[in-house]
């Protein structure tokens, strides 16, 4: 009887070139990255994949012998990585801006910008508390809209999530979501450090 798995292919392979002031240190598939702005250390040990450096600035992702859903697991450690550099170089900011029809949705941000609560949603007496993900800040934005806020960090995984911590808290619960739009959303994402 055939194999009806499929062939496997023997070797995938794809570099990342790592950028000037930039420093990246690899032992058995824990990747950490050192710049400007901070170190960001992250462990691959779920995928199964080998991690050399094949030059200073080069670090080279193989994977032998792969399904195709293990091959496209190459390409997404890479794009894990590259991440890791821009947000050591650049930071991540994520702007939040709060949305209500009638209840003005009053956010305080206290305790240094590690937590968020969020008063008045929908005229409840309920106080809503986010507590903000290790290394993410929180502030009213200055000079700008009304009602915005921004999170920054170095890493792209923990500011995202501490928007949608946020987002989530205030879900509209009992009512059509189509009419009832209250929410703080996330309107724009971009870098610290601008081009």
């Amino acid at each position: 009887m055939e194999n009806r798995r499929g062939m496997k292919t023997i070797q995938v392979s794809q570099t990342v070139k790592i950028p000037d002031g930039v420093e990246v240190k690899v032992n058995a598939r824990k990747v950490t990255v050192k710049g400007p702005r901070g170190t960001l250390r992250r462990h691959f040990r779920h995928v199964d994949i080998e991690m050399t450096m094949i030059a200073k600035n080069v670090l080279q992702v193989k994977k032998w012998f792969g399904t195709r859903k293990e091959l496209a697991g190459v390409r997404t450690v890479c794009s894990h990585i590259e991440n890791m550099f821009k947000g050591v170089t650049k930071g991540y900011l994520y702007k939040m801006r709060s949305v209500y029809a009638h209840f003005p949705i009053n956010v305080v941000i206290s305790e240094g910008g590690t937590v968020v609560e969020i008063r008045n949603f929908l005229g409840e007496k309920f106080t809503r508390k986010v507590n903000m993900l290790h290394g993410v800040k929180c502030s009213a934005t200055t000079g700008g809209l009304k009602d915005e806020y921004t999170l920054e960090g170095n890493d792209i995984e923990l500011v995202s999530r501490s928007a949608a911590l946020i987002q989530q808290s205030t879900s509209v619960k009992r009512k059509d979501i189509r009419k009832f739009l209250d929410g703080v959303y996330v309107s724009e994402k971009t870098t610290v450090v601008k081009d």
